[in-house]
């Protein structure tokens, strides 16, 4: 029962709300199914599947809610959720900042999530693609630990006020670590697509083994300010700390980089190059996403960064209604304008520098400046006159996304990478970057 079309979601959720007696009542409905297999020491560890649904029914007397969640739908079973939930409600505190619940709301189209050859995807599809992948292992004499999922689910909502909201999606993941007998190399590849037909496991587990081979006796070099070129998958996780935080709330509150004295924000002010463009496109073809937010507001296509200027903060509901502005949801994608050169073009051009192809282990250090610290990782290399000259040792980095993108020296062709930290994705380039800061060296490999 887990992926359920537009109409026996909106025959469930019209059932939910014929039982409510409360002064509103908002009813979600969400479903997937999942598979995957997982790999280590180049021999599958585990394999299964997973077909799961969920209902949540949100009932308010005034400014007092209660939920109920379930996953059973027969007649009795909803009706005595949506009972429970208004008993709840009725014995909940007030809450100040409750907002009622939106009226019908138009969507414009979006791009499709839902590709149906990669809900097709069968055990034996699975199963070869992860083959592929160990074979290149096994060629190369490395140790390969992966993970390959694919998933297909239906979200829905519906309420007492007239709004209804329906989504279909797929996904495919995929994940590769390639290590050498003798564990000193290391090699790393992730991505992340809504259609099966762009993943290639061959090609990016030997991008991997590539790295995994050639990270070997790797070399120390002294911390310090160096010319970085960061892949996407090592870009993405200090990216998403900038964008993840563009929220008007914590800016107005003082409690964000975006915050100035007086209650002033630095909305409508250069932050970085103006070479960065970060924006929000549901209908983007390589990056597809919902056009509703988790509370049933439209998204749309939206400017974050244009051209280095803070142009949108998201406002939600009830910070809109206190400052007397229009709510704008958090964004469903991120897509930043990348330029038109290849990685291996980048690299070209790099005097002096250092290939990243991965960060991981994030941890804020100063929120009001934006300052994090992590570790390189699965393949770092020392450039010297265009060419990879040879592996660095991992060194612990801190630097501020936003001193980042104002350091920007050049931006490669924008690519579609999953986060390691958050497993959210996003359309973003390569990166060269001057004066990044290495802190510190690290011996893990």
């Amino acid at each position: 029962m887990a992926i359920l079309t537009e109409d026996e979601c909106k025959a469930i959720l019209k059932k939910a709300l014929s039982y409510s007696k409360a002064d509103e009542c908002e009813v979600s409905l969400n479903g997937s199914d999942s598979a995957n297999i997982r790999y280590a020491r180049n021999s599958v560890s585990t394999s299964g599947s997973l077909s799961s649904t969920s209902m949540a029914i949100s009932s308010a007397f005034g400014k007092k809610l209660g939920i109920v969640t379930l996953n059973e739908y027969t007649d009795e079973a909803i009706s005595s959720a949506v009972k429970r939930s208004e008993e709840l409600a009725k014995l909940a505190p007030e809450n100040p900042e409750y907002m009622p619940f939106l009226g019908p709301q138009i969507y414009a189209p979006s791009a499709s999530m839902f590709v149906p050859a990669t809900a097709a995807i069968t055990p034996a599809q699975r199963t070869t693609m992860v083959a592929q992948s160990l074979n290149v292992a096994k060629e190369n004499k490395l140790t390969a630990a992966g993970f390959l999922q694919n998933s297909s689910g239906f979200s829905a909502m519906m309420n007492s006020h007239g709004l209804f909201a329906y989504n279909t999606s797929t996904d495919i993941n995929f994940s590769i670590t390639l290590r050498t007998a003798d564990s000193q190399g290391s090699g790393y590849a992730t991505k992340d697509y809504n259609d099966v037909a762009k993943l290639d496991t061959l090609a990016f587990t030997k991008i991997a083994a590539q790295k995994a081979s050639g990270s070997s006796n790797a070399r120390a070099i002294e911390p310090g300010k160096y010319t970085v070129i960061l892949e996407p998958a090592a870009g993405i996780v200090l990216l998403e700390q900038l964008y993840g935080s563009l929220d008007a709330r914590s800016a107005d509150e003082g409690r964000s980089f975006l915050s100035k004295p007086g209650g002033k924000t630095k909305l409508g002010e250069k932050l970085v190059d103006e070479r960065i463009n970060i924006y929000t496109d549901p209908s983007h073809p390589d990056l597809p996403s919902s056009s509703w937010s988790g509370d049933g507001q439209p998204q749309v296509k939206r400017s974050w960064i244009e051209k280095g200027v803070v142009k949108n903060f998201s406002y939600s509901r009830y910070w809109a209604q206190k400052k007397g502005v229009q709510p704008i949801p958090g964004p469903g994608n991120i897509i930043m304008d990348g330029g038109t050169q290849t990685l291996e073009e980048l690299i070209k051009g790099t005097e002096k520098g250092i290939l990243v192809t991965r960060l991981w282990y994030i941890r804020p250090v100063d929120p009001q400046t934006l300052l994090f610290t992590g570790l390189t990782r699965d393949g770092t290399f020392y450039i010297e006159n265009g060419q990879i000259k040879f592996p660095i040792k991992n060194l612990r980095f801190n630097e501020s996304p936003v001193i980042m993108l104002n350091n920007l020296d050049a931006l490669g062709k924008q690519e579609r990478t999953v986060s390691g930290e958050s497993s959210q994705s996003a359309l973003i380039p390569p990166m060269r970057i001057k004066e990044f800061t290495f802190s510190s060296l690290s011996d893990a490999v």
